[in-house]
């Protein structure tokens, strides 16, 4: 008999769970979302980085979701690169949508401006993403600090990312976490 088979199909969820992001709906149709799935050892660079970081008064939540990176079975990744505004003039990014991409580009954790529609295609697509993982039972939390981390690794070609941890265990890792 094998021992929690059901952690063999984490990677079938993942792959899942990007096809969600990646047919979810976008302005005008145009798809600048980026997904992955880390590797094992992506996942351990990523939770090292992450406790280095986490030496910063300001980013000790990195040090405790280097943990839930560790602890987690799978980790993906699901960014946005933003290369052309939406074309609405909206506003929201500061610019008009003629002016944005001659900005000055500002890089601290992420990378900007960016055309405000787009993120909000992001936003859509992890929300997706993550409805299969609830329909499915498996426990997830967004994470700015996974994402971020990545970033600062360069894997992955997105002025934001934001990592999606999995966990299938008895009890959801993500929540009743120590305070920092």
């Amino acid at each position: 008999m094998k021992l929690n088979p059901e952690k063999e199909a984490i990677e079938t969820v993942a792959k899942l769970m990007l096809i969600s992001a990646r047919t979810a709906p976008k302005a005008k149709g145009d798809d600048e979302i980026v997904t992955g799935i880390v590797s094992q050892e992506e996942k351990e660079a990523i939770a090292q980085e992450m406790e280095l970081i986490g030496q910063k008064e300001t980013h000790k939540f990195f040090k405790r979701d280097a943990q839930n990176v560790r602890d987690a079975e799978a980790v993906i990744l699901i960014g946005l690169n933003f290369t052309k505004p939406a074309g609405v003039n909206c506003g929201a990014c500061g610019y008009d949508c003629n002016t944005i991409l001659k900005q000055k580009t500002f890089k601290v954790e992420y990378s900007g401006p960016i055309c405000t529609i787009r993120a909000i295609d992001l936003g859509i697509a992890i929300g997706s993403l993550v409805s299969v993982a609830k329909e499915l039972g498996v426990d997830n939390r967004v994470m700015y600090s996974i994402g971020a981390t990545a970033k600062k690794l360069g894997l992955m070609d997105a002025q934001i990312i934001l990592g999606i941890p999995l966990s299938i265990k008895g009890k959801n890792i993500f929540f009743d976490r120590k305070p920092v």
